[in-house]
């Protein structure tokens, strides 16, 4: 008979997508016993007498989490309980772990399925294709959702943390809110390492944007990118799709729009195999459960610093820019927007000069309002008799 713990392994085991066969053979019964109590939505009435709850029972849950992301370590496992407060024993936790062991096979047994607004996955892929008619590699970023299967790429010239950041932000506007987690691999932009007792160090960076859009950043288990799988899947697609149907591009922003395009009119109106839904009806009941945007959106702009030479301009890229004279000698900070918005700004914070990033054969970016008083000292002129001039000759 199945005791009420029984049926709360069964209940998680179930809402995680197992099998009913797998869920079974992990607690020694038979199948059409599990279907019964899913059926019934408890454990059978008259339940054994005597039966004891175990310190183990409200770390169920947590334990079923962590083996679903392949933590099967007992050891690793109660330390990661032991700091969420439970006082039970390593004996009793491995004799809970022991039955499931069998589900840990290779074999692709578990389906995995997120609830609405829980979690977003992303991920970096290239291709080669023609751009303003030269062959060359394009970097786009893959962001879905998990439990409506939508998703939004953007494509770019570079997979750096700028660039992540900006991708992963382009995607919460583009769904129109934010997911309660964002599941990424372990590039360096956003994960630093894996450290032990399941513990991940994330890049500050990545740390700032999940702060300012209120999401909790995940990472896969390094060499386990089945984890991600439905991003991956998604790379292959856009590939298949895509990129099969366009073959070349005026510019990145001309890719950028189509791909929007192609995402409202094909992508979004797909069946999906798995669910048995159109993705786009799907993401209806999926939206309510997104986070909000913020007020503000996130400055994805490369941030440094440069010294204003002695004649007002500062080197940026392979180019000079102005700033106001009276900054000469100082040390100024400058942004650098992704699309090649140069900003400027003083000490002070306050932004001082706008300039649009242009390659040096296009001569120095200047604003003449910049070197007014520098002008006016150049050209400022002694004057003196020419009585000076004629005494000058003489001595000559």
């Amino acid at each position: 008979m199945l005791s009420k713990g029984d049926w709360m392994d069964i209940k998680s085991q179930a809402a995680r997508g197992v099998y009913k066969k797998d869920i079974a053979r992990s607690l020694g019964v038979h199948p059409r016993t599990v279907r019964r109590a899913l059926a019934r939505g408890g454990a059978p009435p008259g339940k054994r007498p005597g039966a004891r709850k175990s310190k183990l029972d409200a770390f169920k849950g947590e334990v079923d989490r962590l083996l679903a992301e392949d933590v099967w370590n007992a050891a690793v496992i109660l330390r990661i309980l032991k700091e969420q407060g439970y006082t039970g024993g390593r004996t009793i936790l491995k004799d809970y772990i022991q039955p499931k062991r069998p589900l840990r096979a290779g074999k692709a047994t578990v389906r995995f399925e997120t609830p609405p607004g829980k979690q977003m996955q992303s991920d970096w892929a290239e291709i080669w294709t023609v751009v303003a008619g030269l062959r060359q590699v394009v970097h786009f970023i893959v962001n879905q959702l998990g439990f409506s299967r939508r998703f939004h790429f953007w494509c770019t010239d570079s997979e750096d943390g700028e660039h992540t950041y900006e991708g992963i932000i382009r995607s919460f506007e583009h769904f129109g809110g934010v997911a309660a987690e964002v599941l990424v691999d372990n590039q360096k932009t956003a994960v630093i390492s894996h450290r032990a007792g399941h513990r991940v160090v994330f890049n500050e960076g990545f740390l700032d944007v999940a702060g300012h859009y209120g999401f909790t950043p995940r990472a896969c288990k390094p060499h386990r990118a089945q984890t991600k799988g439905k991003d991956e899947r998604m790379v292959g697609y856009i590939k298949g799709n895509f990129f099969k149907r366009y073959r070349s591009f005026e510019s990145l922003e001309h890719m950028n729009a189509l791909a929007e395009r192609w995402l409202r009119e094909e992508a979004d109106l797909r069946f999906h195999g798995t669910v048995k839904e159109v993705v786009s009806e799907r993401f209806l009941r999926e939206a309510p459960s997104l986070g909000p945007l913020p007020a503000v959106r996130f400055d994805t702009s490369y941030r440094e610093r440069r010294a204003v030479a002695w004649d007002g301009y500062i080197d940026v890229r392979g180019n000079r820019y102005s700033v106001p004279d009276d900054l000469r000698g100082a040390e100024v900070a400058i942004r650098v927007s992704l699309d090649g918005l140069l900003s400027v700004y003083d000490a002070g914070g306050v932004k001082v000069a706008e300039h649009r990033l242009k390659p040096a054969s296009e001569g120095w970016s200047t604003v003449p309002e910049h070197h007014e008083a520098l002008w006016r000292e150049t050209l400022r002129v002694e004057r003196r008799a020419l009585s000076y001039y004629a005494e000058v000759a003489r001595c000559s």
